[in-house]
């Protein structure tokens, strides 16, 4: 299975941290999202490390049995909110990653 389409919301970024220089990701956090014991308020951005993958990347989800309420707060990872851009004429733009080219092949022959 492949994913056709998605909304970016965060981007990559290299920060430093004294002489070690380390890949990360920069975002919003959703308001109410928590990591290392700090909430976040859904309005402040943030460089995440994301953590280097195991050999065996399964083990991420080793006793995971899914999420079950829409409520529930067993996620492993932060959710980030999309960014909102401004584009030509003040008109709001998604950042996104094949979104025009799923919208093409869903909906070009129709509004041809």
């Amino acid at each position: 299975m492949v994913a056709l389409a998605a909304v970016r919301a965060t981007r990559e970024a290299t920060v430093a941290r004294g002489r070690d220089k380390l890949p990360a990701i920069i975002g919003t956090p959703l308001a109410g999202e928590t990591i290392g014991g700090e909430r976040f308020d859904g309005a402040s951005e943030v460089a995440a490390f994301p953590g280097d993958l195991p050999d065996d990347p399964a083990a991420l989800f080793a006793g995971f049995t899914g999420l079950t309420a829409a409520d529930e707060t067993d996620y492993r990872f932060l959710r980030f909110r999309p960014p909102l851009t401004e584009r030509g004429e003040g008109a709001p733009a998604l950042p996104h990653i094949r979104l025009d080219r799923a919208l093409q092949f869903l909906l070009g022959d129709r509004l041809a």
